[in-house]
């Protein structure tokens, strides 16, 4: 079996019919906080396996200004540490996300491309064998 086969097909929600089951756990729209606080950006969609229908990578938006000059990237679920009604908090410092591979679009069937960004966080892959989903890191 391919890396592709087994990482199956990743989709945006938003392109989807599928809703979050409970909407207090959505977080898009939600700003994304380094480890130390600092803001990166927003949460503007999620990425979830078709076949397992469960989330892999959000993707932040970041920069720019009404839009215009902003940065997308993925940030692994397993990355989230805290997450509580107004924001996400991941595990790295803001400024060492100058060097997260972008966003691209055009590169969404691509197992190369989510290995690198995965080995860009420091994670295995969802698809690697013995990897276990990370529980929902909710916070009163």
């Amino acid at each position: 079996m391919s890396a592709t086969e087994h990482m199956g097909t990743l989709v945006k929600l938003t392109d989807t019919t599928l809703t979050v089951a409970d909407p207090a756990a959505d977080v898009r729209g939600r700003k994304v906080l380094d480890r130390h606080g600092e803001e990166i950006g927003e949460v503007d969609d999620l990425l979830l396996d078709e076949e397992k229908q469960n989330v892999r990578f959000l993707r932040l938006a970041a920069g720019g200004f009404l839009g215009i000059g902003e940065q997308h990237f993925l940030v692994p679920v397993d990355a989230v540490t805290k997450v509580d009604a107004d924001h996400v908090h991941i595990d790295r410092e803001r400024s060492r996300l100058r060097d997260v591979p972008t966003y691209n679009p055009d590169l969404v069937p691509d197992p190369v491309y989510y290995a690198d960004v995965y080995g860009w966080w420091g994670y295995r892959p969802y698809w690697s064998p013995g990897y276990a989903y990370p529980p929902y890191p909710m916070y009163p």
